[in-house]
């Protein structure tokens, strides 16, 4: 398995594996409404311009089977955080075939290792509730729980729970 930087023509296997995480990896935190309207998000997203931006983006390859999973990493700091971090983690994803393999810490550890390159000391992200677990492990901190639009095609929207959280690296 190698992780390499992501380029745009990655853009379509990784919309597969976030679609395919979320819709298996996401019953363990979320309702199949939630779930449902979170993936139904990654409908509207260009995946090739997030892959060209300023944000780093990185995928894990296999020989056979191609990407299974991919992370990104933004050098900004959200201004719906409550704390001030000098980085986020956006995405750590894997497809649900290899999942709890080791695959998302080899992600997880070459962008912590790119943002330490790159003079970062603290990380943030907002975790879903089921990926939580993972960042515990990684030495993420709880800052607070918060309530997240998943979808806003209706009146109603869909919405959840999702923690941030932060780590000094």
């Amino acid at each position: 398995m190698q992780i390499r930087d992501a380029v745009p023509e990655d853009s379509d296997t990784v919309y597969r594996v976030h679609v395919e995480s979320i819709a298996e990896l996401g019953r363990d935190g979320y309702s199949q409404e939630q779930v449902e309207a979170w993936a139904q998000g990654c409908e509207s997203a260009d995946y090739s311009t997030a892959i060209d931006s300023e944000t780093q983006a990185f995928v894990a390859a296999e020989d056979g089977r191609g990407v299974v999973g991919f992370g990104s990493l933004n050098y900004e700091s959200p201004e719906e955080y409550e704390v001030t971090v000098d980085a986020e983690i956006t995405a750590v994803y894997v497809h649900p075939a290899v999942a709890r393999e080791g695959i998302g810490s080899k992600i997880y550890s070459e962008l912590e290792r790119r943002a330490r390159e790159q003079g970062v000391r603290t990380l943030g992200l907002s975790a879903s509730k089921n990926a939580v677990p993972f960042y515990d492990s990684h030495g993420y901190e709880r800052v607070r729980e918060y309530v997240h639009e998943f979808s806003s095609d209706d009146e109603t929207g869909v919405e959840g729970y999702v923690v941030e959280m932060k780590k000094k690296v």
